[in-house]
């Protein structure tokens, strides 16, 4: 198990528990109680969470945890999840993307399809984000035309956020977008844990005449702060196979077209 997976995991027990002692972790996880302290005596440096004695308490940002923190959890799930979404787009057309772990994995599966463009400027592949890390990656593709929202980036996700995001988003069309999640249930809808990302996030599926949320299936039932949108305004959901198909039954009863991977 990796450092960032370790940490990853620690965070989300103490999202759940409030607290977790040193020996509690360490059997959790399956490594040394030495191992553990330096976890977090590391994460304290970065105020993820507060040491205690023979323990940690957790902070309000555990429940949102940085970008590079996540990229090693689902991995497998999310390139195919990230496959398959790409596999929707047809040539020339714009496409919206938040930020995540799985709408870069959607990117980055784009980013390979060169048989998307067209002769003329007007036919190629374009991708509207407001997220600086996918920007930054298909940036050096010559074939994407990338269009990138202004605004205020936050450094859990590396998503734009605040009024000048929205300017550039009120002024363009989506044919499809493709949403990263925190959670997704029959209850709420789609949500996310920032409620500034959330109200861009919310701009870009009303752009767009298709929207797609992309999840691993970790977030199936689950439901976070802030919502982004509800079931009726979803035309899909790509997502793995879980072990229990209950959520995924409530979903496809709520009118979500489901495509597993």
């Amino acid at each position: 198990m990796g450092r960032y997976e370790r940490w990853n995991l620690l965070l989300e027990l103490l999202a759940r528990d409030g607290q977790l002692s040193v020996d509690d972790a360490a059997r959790e996880l399956a490594v040394s109680t030495a191992t553990i302290r330096r976890d977090f005596e590391e994460l304290a440096r970065q105020q993820m969470l507060t040491r205690t004695r023979g323990g940690a308490v957790g902070n309000t940002v555990a429940y949102d945890l940085p970008l590079r923190y996540k990229t090693a959890r689902h991995a497998s799930e999310k390139e195919r999840i990230g496959r398959a979404a790409a596999g929707m787009v047809g040539a020339g057309a714009v496409v919206g993307l938040n930020g995540g772990t799985t709408t870069t994995d959607v990117a980055r599966a784009l980013a390979l399809r060169t048989d998307l463009n067209g002769s003329r400027e007007a036919g190629k592949l374009t991708v509207v984000t407001n997220a600086l890390n996918i920007a930054n990656e298909l940036a050096v593709r010559q074939h994407v035309k990338i269009v990138v929202t202004g605004g205020i980036p936050r450094a859990q996700s590396y998503e734009l956020v605040g009024p000048l995001a929205r300017l550039v988003l009120e002024e363009v069309s989506l044919d499809v977008a493709f949403i990263g999640v925190d959670g997704i249930n029959t209850a709420v809808g789609a949500t996310t844990h920032n409620e500034e990302e959330a109200s861009v996030n919310q701009l870009i599926v009303q752009r767009a005449a298709k929207v797609v949320v992309v999840a691993d299936s970790s977030k199936l039932g689950r439901q976070a702060f802030a919502r982004i949108c509800g079931l009726d305004e979803l035309d899909g959901l790509i997502t793995d196979r879980p072990d229990d198909m209950e959520e995924i039954q409530r979903l496809e009863e709520a009118g979500v077209t489901v495509t597993l991977v």
